[in-house]
């Protein structure tokens, strides 16, 4: 039988380095499906015999990489740990002050323009001394990462962004354009330090979550006492006990006992949901005002949390967004540039041509102008004066390869609960029964709910503080767990519960009743008020729709989007309502966070890109199996925050088109600027097989097409949220 090995992979924070182990570990395993890899949590599973951990190791060290067992994981010296996390922004934070102090330094000695790139071939001894030094310290520091990486994909001929990199920064070095060649390196340093950053908050994250559900567990004993143990050594069928206002430890269901849960962590229901016995409870939900027995259905390991956990890392894993298109490109670019570099000096000379050294000049022309700083620099600044444009909008997009996927996307799914909805009940109507007035029920509400911690009590404190009604008092309040509250005020005994107290009370009448099932069949919750011998009314609560949610998604279809879908774990009822008011296509409801995954799934293969958007913990493994995450970032749990990839930081629904029609301009910048570059390029290439060009048409050629390029990036920053409306 197969062992599952696992091992923590430093240096895995993405897709590329994902598929630079596979290259090296699948002839070994001779089984793709038996490596699966955990990007947030830096865990890579083999399925294979234990004999093959050598050769395991070695692999990931050949990818650049390097493993350790997971269970040997220990916390390493403080040097260690901290160069780990730290190492990278270091080294970038470096490069980009070595720089600066390397342009200081030159335009003091030359003068501003010719440290802006005025220098070229033959002319290398106009940059001083000190300024090659710190430039070169700066390629230094910024490549650090690089190199390694760029060589062994020169070793393996398998040319990728790190070595077009490398070529371009070693072109521009060779030539005198030391400053280009510097600011190069950090801008691309710069850009894997923030993908190595934004993993390195996810995977905190993910780790948090674990925290939601409780360590231990109150385990009932034989003779009814209890002790405290381990969540992690309770075994199925036991018997726990959760006290009020307690997290649940583990899963299972109620043998004994009345209270209401709040599911909002693993459902994302808006409401606290009844439970007694037979009710099945999940860990990290809330228990509210009821003892609780639960006999545990699943191990700690095995939860609904956990799974959630699980699918997180697992989704982020399988996810490997495409390759860059300039990744792609340099595959083939950069091999036949270095090709006919070595013709042209080499062929002609063989050939006897009268002045081979001519060649040779021609040759070196082509290197020149084959440096791609252009084609280079232009995504990354287009990317970051992109996402500087959102951050202003309140809209944060935590990479490059985000920016883009908006203008992509068909599909929107939505979470409910604290993304069309507020997360929260409001009170919608009053209704009094027999000749009690709306004031009166208040202000007996006010007094009898005024000490509650319930979320449907507070909604209702708020709305009698709202109305400025002054509460009676109440004395004598007492709970009855699970079905609601009685109280005496003003001297009359009054009790305020659910449908189900009402019903045992024995005072529902047939007008009572259809009110209430109205009221209930359209997703709004009921809290009844009455006395001992009849009812004296009720407040209907709901969760308030966002008030820009409607239009927001009717700019989204103009935009582009193709169907919106929400995906709840709300009651049907409620998710209907929801829908009919903001103009949904499709509901889902009832769903646990597995069922939102499958349901990302189907979408994704029916459709192709599909976008998810969500605030809580429940929402985040859907979130990462969706071509892009989106979270609330106000409302959002830490969990769902750092899943997504992007988040909208002032919960703003109307800033989702904003984001599709930047990102459709991003798109189109980026697109000229490649366009630009290589158009350039090649007709200055075709001047240098006519012997018509020269290093300083090479050079100038190369330099001002950079600076256009910078220029045209640059303009995504000059971007309103009015203009961009207007442009659809």
């Amino acid at each position: 039988m197969a062992d599952s090995l696992q091992f923590r992979i430093h240096g895995m924070d993405c897709a590329d380095e994902v598929r630079a182990l596979k290259r090296e570990l699948e002839p070994v395993v001779r089984d793709p499906a038996a490596l699966q890899f955990d990007i947030l949590r830096g865990r890579m599973t083999v399925i294979g015999p234990a004999a093959l951990e050598p050769q395991i190791v070695a692999g990931v060290v050949k990818a650049g990489m390097r493993a350790e067992r997971w269970n040997d994981v220990q916390p390493g010296a403080a040097e260690s740990r901290f160069w780990q996390r730290r190492g990278r922004t270091v080294l970038t934070v470096a490069c980009g002050v070595l720089s600066s102090i390397g342009f200081g330094l030159h335009a003091a000695d030359s003068g501003v323009m010719s440290a802006f790139g005025s220098e070229g071939a033959g002319m290398a001894d106009v940059v001083p001394t000190p300024a090659v030094v710190a430039y070169s310290l700066a390629i230094i520091a910024g490549g650090w990462f690089i190199v390694p990486r760029a060589w062994l994909a020169l070793r393996r001929l398998r040319p990728d962004m790190n070595l077009l990199m490398a070529v371009a920064v070693l072109g521009a070095a060779a030539i005198g354009e030391w400053f280009e060649a510097a600011v190069v390196t950090f801008l691309f340093a710069l850009s894997l330090a923030l993908e190595s950053w934004s993993v390195g908050r996810a995977r905190r994250a993910v780790e948090a979550l674990l925290a939601i559900a409780p360590d231990t567990a109150r385990v009932r004993q034989p003779d009814g006492s209890t002790v405290s143990v381990k969540a992690s050594e309770v075994i199925v069928d036991q018997r726990i006990v959760v006290p009020p206002g307690e997290r649940i430890p583990l899963d299972g269901n109620v043998t004994e006992g009345m209270s209401s849960v709040n599911q909002a962590p693993i459902t994302g229901e808006s409401v606290p949901v009844d439970k007694g016995p037979g009710a099945e409870v999940f860990a990290g939900t809330i228990n509210g005002d009821g003892v609780l027995e639960v006999a545990v259905s699943r191990l700690a390991g095995e939860s609904t949390l956990a799974q959630i956990i699980r699918m997180v890392g697992e989704a982020q894993g399988r996810r490997a967004p495409s390759e860059q298109w300039v990744d792609r490109f340099a595959q083939i670019y950069t091999p036949v540039i270095f090709a006919a570099a070595l013709l042209i000096a080499v062929v002609p000379a063989l050939a006897g041509a009268a002045d081979p050294g001519a060649w040779v000049y021609r040759a070196l022309v082509l290197l020149v102008i084959g440096c791609p700083c252009a084609l280079v620099v232009s995504t990354p600044v287009s990317v970051v004066a992109s996402i500087a444009a959102a951050a202003r909008q309140g809209v944060l997009i935590k990479g490059g390869v985000f920016v883009e996927t908006p203008a992509k996307v068909r599909v929107l799914a939505l979470d409910k609960t604290g993304t069309l909805t507020m997360g929260a009940p409001t009170v919608i109507d009053v209704v009094p029964f027999a000749e009690h007035s709306r004031d009166e029920l208040l202000a007996a509400l006010g007094g009898i709910e005024e000490h509650s911690d319930h979320p449907l009590a507070r909604a209702i404190i708020r709305f009698v503080r709202a109305e400025k009604i002054a509460p009676l008092p109440a004395s004598e309040v007492r709970a009855i767990q699970g079905r609601g509250v009685t109280a005496t005020v003003g001297g009359a005994d009054y009790w305020v519960g659910s449908h189900r107290y009402l019903e045992e009370k024995g005072q529902e009448t047939p007008e009572v009743h259809e009110r209430i099932e109205t009221m209930s069949g359209v997703g709004k919750t009921v809290v009844i008020i009455g006395k001992h011998d009849h009812v004296c009314g009720f407040v209907t609560l709901a969760d308030e729709v966002r008030p820009e949610a409607a239009q927001a998604l009717a700019d989204l279809k103009r935009a582009g989007i193709e169907r919106i879908v929400m995906l709840t774990g709300d009651n049907a009822a409620t998710a209907r309502r929801i829908a009919a008011e903001t103009g949904i296509d499709d509901v889902r409801a009832e769903l646990l966070p597995v069922d939102k995954v499958a349901a990302i799934e189907e979408l994704v293969k029916q459709f192709g890109i599909v976008a998810m958007i969500g605030d809580g913990v429940n929402d985040a493994p859907a979130m990462g199996r969706a071509s892009l995450g989106i979270a609330m970032g106000a409302a959002g749990s830490d969990a769902a925050v750092e899943a997504a990839d992007i988040a909208l930081m002032t919960d703003d629904l109307s800033r989702l088109p904003w984001l599709v029609r930047h990102s459709k301009r991003t798109l189109g910048v980026i697109r000229q600027n490649v366009a630009l570059s290589i158009g350039v390029k090649v007709v200055t290439a075709v001047l240098t097989f006519t012997g018509l060009a020269t290093l300083w048409i090479a050079i100038a050629a190369d330099m001002g097409v950079t600076l256009v390029v910078i220029a045209n990036a640059l303009r995504l920053l000059n971007v309103s949220s009015k203009g961009l409306v207007a442009q659809s």
